[in-house]
């Protein structure tokens, strides 16, 4: 990872554009190719960021200044996505081996949702049957693979209680999986004991489905009920 404190100005060009005025930030470049802007307050996720599969290049421009280009790989969901960091002043610039990470470790009622629902792929959607737990990604395990009635590839992320950070974990496994023909297209469930209403609208926004999910019935009902929306 290499970790860089700078004065820069920031703007993204893609499905929006959006622009961040010259400031001291925090700029990420970590070993799986993704880039994060960060401030030094107001929340801890990143003021814009850029997800892997993506390139980056770093140039001078003619005034001096250093400027990183980063682009995404257009899809057919929309066009190319560019970030343009424009950096004043370097304050900070290193870069660290982390090794291989072990993974989250989920809770206990987190961990034994996913081994229910592995179990019991069907309440979360009538003839959904199981492919793999913990299906191997570039950015991470999907927690459930699972196949419908149609044969087609569907993607469970699963939590306790279901916020925007879910869905936007789950969207980015979704752009990921849908990139190899031998999966595409993949639709995603987001399950989850409690679910946030402004998680619900954006799952909804982007096509994925909803599940609420009963952790005692699971437990203890052979045909446990859950809603889908």
């Amino acid at each position: 990872m290499r970790l860089v404190v700078a004065r820069c100005q920031v703007d993204y060009a893609g499905r929006l554009t959006a622009h961040l005025p010259m400031a001291t930030r925090v700029l990420m470049i970590k070993a799986d190719g993704s880039v994060l802007v960060h401030s030094d307050g107001g929340s801890y996720k990143p003021l814009n960021w850029m997800s892997p599969p993506c390139t980056l290049r770093e140039a001078t421009t003619e005034e001096g200044q250093v400027e990183w280009t980063v682009r995404s790989r257009a899809s057919a969901k929309g066009p190319e996505d560019t970030l343009r960091i424009l950096i004043e002043e370097v304050l900070h610039d290193s870069s660290h081996d982390l090794g291989v990470d072990p993974g989250l470790q989920k809770d206990g009622v987190e961990k034994h949702l996913q081994v229910l629902l592995a179990e019991q792929p069907a309440t979360l959607s009538p003839g959904l049957t199981l492919v793999r737990r913990e299906f191997p990604t570039a950015i991470g395990p999907v927690d459930l693979m699972c196949r419908d009635t149609e044969g087609r590839s569907v993607a469970v992320e699963i939590k306790r209680r279901g916020e925007i950070d879910g869905v936007e974990q789950l969207t980015r496994y979704l752009e990921l999986l849908n990139r190899d023909p031998l999966l595409a297209p993949v639709r995603g469930i987001f399950a989850a004991q409690e679910i946030k209403p402004q998680a619900r609208v954006l799952a909804t926004d982007r096509g994925i489905a909803c599940a609420l999910v009963d952790y005692d019935a699971l437990r203890g009902v052979d045909d446990p009920t859950h809603r889908l929306f």
